[in-house]
């Protein structure tokens, strides 16, 4: 059998782990400084709890698991029954599958504040790496297994929240160098354009439509209106807010008046100027035809791009006012983002923000050449000693020939190799090779931390 992988899934070598983790380190360290605390939660969860929370595009991209040991059923006839009718219907049945692979971390984490609430002291402030799997169709920047790196605040309706998100979006790709647009909109604006054109039972046709702007343009979303029961006197009414432009402030003025009989929407504007207000000293850019196309977002919704690399949204996130409630415990309002690991990782590699220096932190700093049995021993337990000193130290495992020990040196990028023989053993010293000048010399073997931690 030949091996391969599942379309949309990939593997990482040590070099990418090393990068990936560049991105995670920065990302859950900025977290750290902001009061945020980890949790984790099961790769699958009960499919009545994914369901319905994504709307039903997100419904369709849930990687359903099939229930176990159905040959083993007494119903084989209704499980058959109910195979046929889902593959003809694409209707879920809980005789054929009770569990999904996670789609975000969003619903997970509603769920388990719900189950530990008792536990936890509001307002909560968690973050979460792990990763999540959606059956889309594979192409650049998105894939069918991904990590996210989650922020949440719930318990709490303060805006100053959302101004937080935003400081730590911009301290993230500050220091990743990444030159990214921070985009904001509130869904209480998208409420009041779709009570302004008087269809408000539309909200989520209307929302999803706009939402893929940017994607296929004007002509394709006016389309997609029409065949989702838009009429054409609505369409003309939110046509306007496809392109206005201006300062944000011009945005505001714009939204103000053409929002001012909707009580929802007015209220949306509001946020929307407070929040910018907080983020004065941050580049935000207010996209009124910006949606996002998840069910559950309430009020302020955020999206960025870099700059430099088209590879759509790097980060996005949102206000949710009462996700809980649908597992039991309602008015608990929350504010999160989420970082695209992986979108990260291909923005820094196509831009070159990967620096070879940056890398070499993480590789072993010096191997011992093997010798033979006697020298190893000495060099285990010399190596031990370096270890406890916090550098990362090999041992060539086999008295192979002195080329191929070399050639493993060089290929891992390793900087220095140690030889040690019977004169160095007998004489407590250690001939230090650098593998990247090429000079080699012997010092005595008390100096050779310092060699290391100082060249």
């Amino acid at each position: 059998m030949k091996p391969s992988l599942p379309k949309g899934t990939r593997d990482f070598n040590p070099e990418e782990m090393l990068r990936r983790n560049h991105i995670l380190n920065t990302i859950t360290g900025v977290y750290r400084r902001y009061g945020y605390q980890q949790i984790e939660t099961p790769a699958m969860e009960n499919l009545s709890t994914l369901t319905g929370k994504y709307g039903d595009e997100g419904d369709q991209l849930l990687f359903r698991i099939l229930n176990s040991r159905l040959h083993e059923s007494k119903k084989k006839d209704q499980v058959l029954e109910e195979f046929q009718r889902s593959l003809e219907q694409n209707i879920n049945s809980d005789i054929l599958t009770e569990r999904a692979l996670r789609y975000d971390l969003t619903v997970p984490f509603a769920r388990y504040v719900v189950m530990h609430q008792h536990e936890i002291t509001f307002p909560f402030r968690r973050f979460q790496v792990q990763p999540v799997w959606r059956a889309d169709r594979p192409q650049k920047g998105r894939y069918r297994e991904f990590y996210q790196c989650d922020a949440d605040v719930i318990g709490s309706d303060s805006l100053l929240n959302e101004a937080e998100l935003v400081f730590i979006i911009s301290e993230v790709f500050r220091s990743l160098n990444i030159p990214v647009t921070i985009k904001l909109n509130n869904r209480k604006v998208l409420t009041g354009i779709s009570e302004k054109c008087g269809m408000p039972e539309k909200i989520i046709d209307i929302t999803v439509a706009i939402d893929k702007l940017d994607k296929i343009g004007e002509s394709k979303v006016i389309e997609e209106l029409s065949a989702k029961g838009i009429n054409d006197t609505s369409i003309e009414k939110i046509k306007p807010f496809f392109g206005f432009s201006g300062s944000n402030q011009d945005k505001i003025n714009f939204l103000k008046t053409e929002l001012k009989d909707s009580a929802t929407g007015t209220q949306g504007v509001t946020e929307l100027e407070t929040i910018i207000g907080l983020c004065k000293n941050e580049q935000l850019e207010l996209d009124i035809t910006l949606a996002r196309g998840l069910n559950y977002y309430t009020g302020a919704i955020f999206e960025v791009k870099a700059n430099d690399v088209e590879i759509g949204s790097v980060c996005g996130g949102g206000r949710y006012d009462d996700l809980t409630g649908v597992f039991g415990l309602k008015g608990l309002s929350g504010v999160g983002i989420s970082f695209g690991i992986d979108r990260i990782y291909d923005v820094m590699l196509e831009s070159g923000l990967f620096s070879d220096q940056l890398l070499s932190h993480s590789y072993t700093q010096l191997m011992f050449v093997n010798f033979g049995d006697k020298e190893s021993q000495y060099c285990l337990e010399l190596a031990q000693q370096l270890r406890t000193k916090g550098i990362a130290v090999e041992l060539y495992p086999e008295n192979a020939k002195m080329k191929k020990q070399m050639a493993y040196a060089d290929a891992n990028k390793i900087k220095y190799v140690a030889l040690i023989g019977d004169s160095e053993m007998s004489s407590d010293t250690v001939t230090v090779k650098n593998m990247q000048s090429g000079e080699q010399k012997t010092i005595p073997v008390n100096q050779i931390a310092h060699l290391i931690t100082q060249g």
